[in-house]
């Protein structure tokens, strides 16, 4: 029997490429012999990430439609057809048995042309509150993976399978300590260690709130792991100290959330899946510039059933000491500790690769 070939799209940002990218590994994993492509856009995370991982990748000259008034939208109707041309030439040279879409700007055209064809295809939702490009793809595409409930709101319901969202597999295996996980980054005492992560480029609010919070936290005997991102290490890395590690970026996830004992983090779909499995307690604080403003969604799908604690960005200067108070609670921790795990889905992946095999 010839090889599976399988296309995967998802970018732009980390939540939709990690997600593909431990699809691409599972299905690798059960079918050795298959041929994995991935598409993604020209100048974003997956074509620097997807070739780091051991995978082919191809870009697109594709971007989103600004929500602003912008001149990059004068350009995107010639992106979209260059896009879907290019998308034809792809899948008539690489003959994929099966396209799967997890989300990114790539994933619209490609996924679209494959439907088209009649090439099997399968998206996956990772947001209780999807955007555009997925509500549009439902009607044409096989499979609709989703990782929250009542999402026949949005979708064609005989086509959705609850899934979950895709996770890591080291993330899934936690098997690190917590000390291992404190002594690898460098912090030396057993005080309580908050994580804070605003994604892989930073969250400028968030970073500026722990920043003016740093005397606050040292009250209360907290060690820090501050994740700033990229764009804003070098304005914060000041603030490092015995007691507060800040890092640009964190590639070792299983180690960081092996050493947290509680987070403050945006609300991200896939860093909510990672949530649940590691059930840290955790203080969300959803990003507003985000399309349809899924993460607050996202957020409030946790906390209405007692598993996060949420705070939006305008309410910060106000209610965040009272949070995060509410946050070190014992029984507020062991609470929502409880209620994560009940929400967790560890073999999210492999239901995604079932599904998948299910349409070759």
């Amino acid at each position: 029997m010839k090889p599976y070939k399988v296309i995967l799209s998802g970018g732009g940002t980390g939540g939709h490429l990690y997600p593909a990218l431990a699809i691409a590994n599972a299905f690798k994993a059960r079918n050795p012999n298959a041929e994995i492509l991935f598409v993604g856009a020209l100048g974003r995370i997956e074509m620097d990430k997807v070739p780091e991982a051991g995978y082919k990748i191809i870009g697109l000259w594709i971007d989103g439609l600004q929500r602003s008034l912008s001149l990059r939208n004068l350009t995107f109707p010639l992106k979209l057809v260059f896009s879907l041309l290019k998308s034809i030439s792809i899948l008539y040279k690489f003959k994929p048995d099966v396209v799967v879409g997890t989300g990114g700007y790539a994933s619209g055209p490609l996924l679209f042309m494959a439907s088209i064809f009649k090439i099997p295809t399968l998206i996956q939702e990772q947001n209780s509150y999807p955007g555009i490009t997925n509500k549009l793809l439902s009607k044409s595409v096989n499979t609709i993976a989703v990782a929250y409930e009542r999402m026949e709101r949005f979708f064609p319901a005989h086509k959705i399978v609850t899934t979950g969202n895709p996770i890591r597999k080291t993330i899934v295996e936690g098997n690190i300590k917590k000390q291992q996980a404190k002594e690898f980054f460098d912090l030396k005492n057993n005080d309580p260690t908050l994580v804070v992560l605003g994604g892989s480029l930073g969250a400028r609010r968030i970073n500026e709130l722990v920043a003016t919070h740093l005397d606050f936290f040292k009250e209360l005997g907290v060690l820090l792991i501050w994740q700033c991102g990229v764009l804003y290490y070098d304005q914060f890395k000041k603030h490092q100290s015995e007691k507060v590690k800040i890092m640009a970026f964190v590639s070792e996830m299983d180690q960081l959330y092996a050493a947290a004992d509680m987070i403050i983090s945006r609300s991200g779909a896939a860093t909510l899946s990672e949530l649940c499995v590691v059930s840290r307690p955790v203080l969300l604080i959803p990003s507003p510039n985000v399309t349809e403003n899924h993460q607050y969604h996202n957020a409030m799908a946790l906390e209405q059933k007692g598993a996060a604690l949420v705070i939006e960005e305008k309410h910060l200067e106000k209610g965040f000491k009272k949070l995060f108070l509410d946050l070190i609670e014992p029984e507020n921790q062991k609470k929502m500790t409880k209620n994560l795990k009940k929400l967790a889905i560890p073999d999210a992946t492999s239901r995604i690769v079932d599904l998948t095999e299910a349409l070759l």
